[in-house]
């Protein structure tokens, strides 16, 4: 878990928070999720999960789009720095709201994630 919650804070720069959950993790009640903005995921842990779920969640897994108004050039040199890896990218994708211009890369877990912005490159 700290593995993936430092990931997230150092490269897509995400606030990691806790909160109270309906199981223990060492002694307490706790989950914890990855906060960008007005966005939130929810990060799965090895003891049971909140209703709904995915059909067959795993820890760790994720399909995750991220949306940013910060131009992909500009993102690329901050993965740069980070030392990570650019699966592919820069494409030109379809998103919920029209066509994207998109790059990927993977979380430690091996997930796969989509960095999109609409008419910005």
């Amino acid at each position: 878990m700290q593995r993936t919650c430092d990931f997230y804070q150092r490269v897509l720069e995400m606030e990691v928070v806790t909160f109270g959950g309906n199981f223990l993790r060492d002694g307490k009640a706790e989950r914890y999720a990855l906060q960008f903005g007005n966005q939130k995921i929810n990060l799965l842990v090895q003891v049971q999960e909140f209703e709904p779920k995915a059909q067959h969640p795993t820890p760790g897994s994720a399909d995750l789009c991220f949306v940013t108004d910060v131009p992909l050039a500009q993102v690329i040199e901050h993965l740069q720095t980070c030392g990570v890896t650019i699966e592919a990218g820069i494409v030109p994708r379809t998103g919920a709201a029209g066509a994207i211009t998109s790059l990927y890369i993977r979380d430690p877990d091996g997930n796969l994630l989509e960095i999109s912005n609409y008419g910005v490159q």
